[in-house]
Parts: structure tokens; sequence; C-alpha cells
């Protein structure tokens, strides 16, 4: 079984719980959410995939803390046509009226992307330009670096240099909109990612959510594709 499973199976575990803790006498406890989308097919054709996602944060005065974990398996016919694993932690450190420090850690597994795994780490500073009860926008920008290890063996390690954007508009009282946007320019390889995604309430803590990420890598090992692009709907829980 794959670390991460256990990664994600022990934070899920931990800080669900802790959050029930900490929520009944610190409101700057830790909340999240818990993603889960599968779609089957029988008959002529045969087909499985299962996309699952979880994401938990916090936010104090000073400090912003985020950690997501993402997990795609697709087969055909009891074939595996996808297969990716990742984790990504991000802690802020607020100043002044809009600005922060942040430091990012990013690993993914993909097993159909011609790399054994891909780390990368940067550290830069921020700026949240928008900042209203319904809509922010965050610009940030720094150095970093990136270790891959290839499928055929071999590794590559760069120098980095990455820029994102996020946005959260928060339509009305039961939907929301974010966009983010992220390029890690490397000296040999460029990877910019777009996820875009609309969520709605349905219940209480039960919303649906539709996304749509394109990724691009500006060069590939021979026969992999340089873009890839994902649809999903998935429910979501949050606590």
């Amino acid at each position: 079984m794959k670390l991460i499973y256990l990664i994600a199976g022990v934070l899920t575990v931990t800080i669900f719980t802790d959050t029930h803790a900490e929520d009944a006498t610190n409101s700057d406890g830790w909340k999240g959410n818990v993603e889960l989308g599968i779609v089957t097919t029988s008959g002529n054709t045969e087909t499985e995939t299962v996309n699952a996602k979880a994401k938990i944060g916090t936010e104090q005065e000073n400090w912003r803390h985020t950690i997501s974990i993402e997990s795609l398996n697709s087969s055909t016919q009891s074939t595996s046509t996808a297969e990716r694993y990742a984790i990504s932690g991000q802690s802020d450190y607020k100043f002044g009226n809009h600005y922060y420090f942040f430091g990012v850690l990013d690993y993914e597994d993909d097993s159909f992307s011609g790399y054994n795994y891909r780390v990368s780490e940067t550290l830069g500073l921020g700026r949240r330009v928008i900042s209203n009860s319904a809509l922010t926008l965050d610009l940030e920008l720094g150095p970093g670096a990136r270790q891959s290890k290839l499928n055929v063996g071999g590794s590559e390690n760069e120098v980095t240099v990455r820029g994102a954007g996020k946005l959260a508009w928060k339509i009305s009282d039961t939907s929301s909109f974010t966009q983010d946007l992220s390029s890690d320019v490397g000296e040999d390889v460029t990877i910019t990612k777009s996820v875009s995604a609309l969520t709605a309430q349905v219940n209480g803590s039960l919303a649906t959510k539709i996304s749509y990420t394109i990724k691009n890598t500006s060069d590939v090992p021979v026969g992999i594709e340089k873009t890839d692009t994902e649809m999903s709907v998935t429910l979501v829980y949050s606590f």
C-alpha cells in the first residue's frame, strides 16, 4: 500500500478528532473537508474511477496553515489507466495589513507522468490584494527548488521560481467559486496548473463540487502528453 494512504489516514483521523475538541474551546481550531467521487460502468465496457481529496486548515492572528491530500485511481477492463497521489502543505506568516511570508512543500506521485515522484519547496512573499466578506484574491511569488525521479532511472534537480494566484468568491450563502493558478518555472521544466471549482451546499455539512483542472508540463519524457485535464464531480463533507 502506498505510503501516502497511511499519511492520509493518520492526518484525517487525528485532525478530525482534534478539531471537535478544539472547536469547543478555540474558534481558531482546525477545519476542513473531505471529497469523494466514484464512477463505475459495466456491460460492454467496465470502468472504475475513484477521486478522493481531503483538505484541512487553520487561521490565527499571525499564522495560516493548510494541508491537502489527493488520490485519483482509474481503470478500464481491470487495467489501470490513471494512478496519482499528492500531498501539499503551506504555512503563511501574516504581517502588515495584507502581506505574508509563505512556505510551500509539494509531493506528487503520478504513475503515468513518466516520473516516479516529484518534490518541490518554495519560500516567498504573498499579498492579499482583494479582501472583503465575499471576495479574496492572494498573489504569491518566491524562489524554490524541485527534485524529480524518472521512472526509467535518473533524477533531475532544479532551481525554480513560483508565481501563484488564489481567488475565492462567495457567490451566495450556499455557493462559492475558487480559482487557483500556479506556475513553477524551472531551469529546464515549467509546470503550470489551473484548478477551477464551483461548490454548492446540499444540506448542512454536505455539498456538491464541480472542478476542472488543467496541468501543463513544458518538457516531458518521450510518449507522455504535456497537458493533462481533469473534470470531476464530488460530494463534499465539511467539518
